[in-house]
Parts: C-alpha cells; sequence; structure tokens
C-alpha cells in the first residue's frame, strides 16, 4: 500500500501537515503499511488532535490522487482507527530516534524516511 508513488506523496503530506501546524518531525519512517513519526509539538496541541489533522488530510487527499485507492479501501477509511502515542523525555527521545534511524538502511540526508521497497 505505501510502496511508489504514493509513499512519496504520503511521506510529503505529513510533512506539509506538520509544518503548516508547527509540528517539526524529528524523526520518521514510511513503511509499507504504516508511518511511524517522532514529533515535537506545540504544547496546546493534543496528540489526538495532531493526529487526526495528519490522518485525515492525508486520506482526503490520497483519495484524489490516487483514485485506485478508493476502490481498495471501501468506506473512505485509508487509516486504521488507532494508533500509539507517547511522550518523550531526552533519554527515550534517543531510543526512539536509534529505532527508527535502524529500521532499514539509513539515510542521512532525511529526517523522514522511506523504507525500501
Amino acid at each position: 500500500m505505501l510502496t511508489g508513488d504514493v509513499a512519496e506523496r504520503v511521506r510529503a503530506m505529513v510533512r506539509q501537515v506538520c509544518e503548516t501546524f508547527e509540528i517539526r518531525i524529528v524523526s520518521g519512517v514510511v513503511s509499507k503499511d504504516h508511518v511511524h513519526i517522532l514529533v515535537s509539538a506545540p504544547p496546546n496541541m493534543a496528540p489526538s488532535e495532531i493526529m487526526r489533522r495528519i490522518k485525515g488530510n492525508t486520506a482526503s487527499r490520497l483519495f484524489e490522487e490516487f483514485p485506485h485507492l478508493k476502490k481498495r479501501y471501501w468506506g473512505r477509511y485509508f487509516w486504521a482507527r488507532g494508533y500509539f502515542c507517547a511522550t518523550v523525555g531526552q533519554i527515550m527521545e534517543e531510543m526512539i530516534k536509534q529505532y527508527l534511524e535502524h529500521h532499514f538502511e539509513p539515510n542521512p540526508n532525511d529526517e523522514f524516511k522511506m523504507e525500501p521497497p
């Protein structure tokens, strides 16, 4: 599902949404069937609001740009309902960054990566 052009657009769209709402992507990975992102967000923005904005904006735009996805994901649900969210301190942040960087072959020029096909 998240391969090729679709994966590229997901990454670009997530970046756009985060930039629009002043959410900084610290690290991230677009895998074949999910996305991991470690973000730094304004303290007044609830995690549920961050996810609503990212999932809502990307899903509707992906369905517009890739009509074949509408057929595959009938009912207009591109993303799963749930998500995992946790707040992290400095030590935990470093552990998460290491996990994301070693999830696959790292690209040192990009903090928001894509898993190889």
